[in-house]
């Protein structure tokens, strides 16, 4: 699958989420290395897509929808959680994140009970309890794939984007 296709599959499920103001905000905060949240949570839905379409050919089938929503908001947290203040006050992001991002996508689009299921335990095992849908298992294990390439460098970021505040 190319790029091309991959982006196609984003948009045509998930235009509702790429458009909204609050997840364009991922594109101010860093997640990995010089990578922003915008595009770590992109490379993990374009993973989840690659994986699913090998499992695919095993006749193992899941739902495109909810795999790549969840995808996309698995790290809606939308703080900076590299800034000392926050560490200081919420400590432990690995653990407390995944609720942070099911409140906030259930607040700005509804999720469904798969998609809530992917987002709050992509951080599996720090979060104890394991994914019980296949689509949480791919977007958790394409989370560390990419999150493993971000910090080792080889997937590069650009940086944070400013964004216009106007309302």
């Amino acid at each position: 699958m190319n790029q091309k296709y991959l982006e196609k599959e984003i948009e045509k499920y998930a235009r509702d989420i790429l458009q909204a103001r609050n997840f364009n905000r991922t594109k101010t905060f860093i997640q990995h290395g010089n990578m922003t949240v915008h595009m770590h949570c992109m490379n993990v839905a374009k993973y989840s897509l690659l994986f699913s379409k090998k499992l695919d050919r095993l006749g193992i089938h899941c739902k495109k929808r909810a795999l790549i929503r969840g995808a996309l908001l698995h790290d809606y947290f939308l703080y900076d959680w590299h800034d000392p203040d926050h560490v200081k006050l919420y400590n432990l992001h690995g653990f407390k994140h995944p609720f942070v991002a099911l409140r906030n996508a259930k607040r700005d689009f509804g999720v469904t009970s798969r998609e809530e299921e992917i987002i709050q335990k992509h951080m599996w095992p720090l979060t104890v309890i394991p994914p019980t849908c296949r689509e949480a298992w791919i977007v958790s294990f394409a989370d560390k794939w990419c999150s493993i390439l971000e910090t080792l460098h080889f997937h590069k970021g650009t940086g944070v984007v400013r964004i216009e505040t106007g309302k």
